[in-house]
């Protein structure tokens, strides 16, 4: 991808309804969402020109916003419309797809009920992260000091912005001892997922996965658990401690980003990419690119 800052690229962005030109997309330094968190966001990618699961992610954006306490100011419709206009006018086929939403700046304090709701959506280029070669290889994970949150005490539901505090912060550290990612344990010390995406584990022809009850369910991580089911391969949403990791034989993380990238290492814990992994690979490539082959790209997630 390009090193380009990202206030400085060319093209269009969509902002309260309108084209813009890229540059002149702006917020004001005293709006609500960058100071108090009011903001949500969706990672979403377009495959020769198609946005995949474009509805599923307009409705977690809306459903996001609304455990947030806002309301977004235009349907599912417009958003899937605004998001294509986006896409075609930037003349891009294979890019990622950022629609995000936040309070703007009437009110400065933690109440802003009058705050104006904001909407925007930005495009840009972003091919498959792998050939299924380098994919194999399987990427190596820290584990993570943060935890994800007890539910209780946060909308672990919502893509809200301010949850991706202690992601940037374990990442950060887990790049700095020379790993891809990290995983993150839950609240209670069970296995969660990492810092931008899902994690599955097999055993024995089965995978196994943590019950997504505090953070999210990916839209990825439910289209390759369809896809494993539809292939015969059970799947297994339960609790995961971690030491059960020295039992498992394969494990990939899935998300709009990571796509389904095998795993060689977590922290002492070691994997080998397999048949599973290989096939979860290929039927989501297929799924999300038919008739196109994944095109080699970066390797961070």
């Amino acid at each position: 991808m390009s090193v380009l800052p990202f206030d400085q690229r060319d093209g269009y962005i969509w902002l309260d309804g309108a084209l813009v030109d890229w540059k002149d997309a702006k917020l004001h330094v005293l709006s609500h969402g960058l100071h108090y968190g009011s903001c949500v966001f969706e990672g979403e990618r377009a495959y020769g020109g198609a946005i995949f699961k474009s509805r599923e992610h307009s409705e977690r954006f809306k459903a996001s916003a609304e455990l947030l306490d806002f309301e977004i100011p235009y349907s599912v419709d417009e958003l899937i419309a605004a998001k294509d206009l986006v896409v075609a006018k930037n003349n891009l086929t294979n890019c990622y797809v950022r629609p995000v939403a936040w309070r703007g700046s009437e009110m400065m304090a933690v109440a802003a009920q009058h705050a104006t709701i904001h909407v925007a959506i930005a495009v840009w280029d972003w091919p498959s992260m792998f050939d299924i070669a380098t994919k194999m290889k399987g990427i190596k994970l820290d584990i993570a000091d943060y935890r994800r949150p007890d539910p209780l005490t946060a909308p672990c539901h919502s893509k809200a912005a301010g949850l991706y505090m202690i992601c940037t912060i374990s990442k950060h550290r887990a790049e700095r001892k020379g790993y891809a990612d990290a995983m993150m344990l839950d609240w209670q010390g069970r296995v969660a997922e990492c810092t931008g995406a899902n994690i599955l584990f097999t055993k024995d022809g089965e995978i196994h996965t943590p019950i997504a009850d505090c953070f999210l369910n990916g839209i990825t991580r439910q289209t390759v658990i369809g896809l494993a089911r539809d292939r015969g391969i059970k799947v297994n949403e339960r609790r995961i401690m971690p030491e059960e990791l020295a039992s498992f034989e394969e494990c990939f993380i899935c998300g709009t980003g990571a796509e389904v990238t095998p795993v060689a290492e977590i922290g002492p814990y070691r994997f080998i990419p397999g048949a599973i992994s290989r096939t979860l690979i290929e039927a989501y490539t297929a799924t999300v690119e038919p008739g196109e082959s994944v095109v080699a790209a970066d390797i961070s997630l």
